[in-house]
């Protein structure tokens, strides 16, 4: 529930100094590994968005897979899954994750009053 509650906030405080009726969409990215289902998002999302300029808005969530660091192949490389964190190529345990971590406002769609 925070974090939609945060998605909410920040986004609201993006449109404040613009001449925008509501917003019509938002998009994030977020990360294999940062803990967050989309289904439950978007459940919360909506719960937190009536009676701001977001409710009814739609919540597009782009996955963001698990890439490391492979010092051996000295290389990135997606993983397919979270765990083990291994080089898919020669095994080698890999602690540098490069991507999997975000949880970002990507964009915000807004109907102005023009519209």
């Amino acid at each position: 529930m925070s974090i939609a509650n945060h998605l909410v906030s920040l986004a609201c405080q993006s449109v404040r100094q613009e001449d925008v009726t509501r917003v019509s969409a938002i998009t994030i990215r977020v990360g294999a590994l940062a803990c967050v289902h989309p289904d439950s998002l978007k459940f919360c999302f909506d719960a937190v968005s009536e009676g701001t300029l977001l409710e009814g808005a739609e919540l597009r969530i782009i996955s963001v897979p698990v890439v490391v660091y492979c010092p051996t192949c000295q290389c990135e490389i997606e993983l397919p899954e979270i765990q083990p964190l291994r080089c898919t190529v020669c095994q080698t345990p890999c602690g540098d994750v490069r991507h999997g971590n975000e949880l970002e406002l990507e964009s915000i769609e807004v109907v102005d009053a023009s519209d």
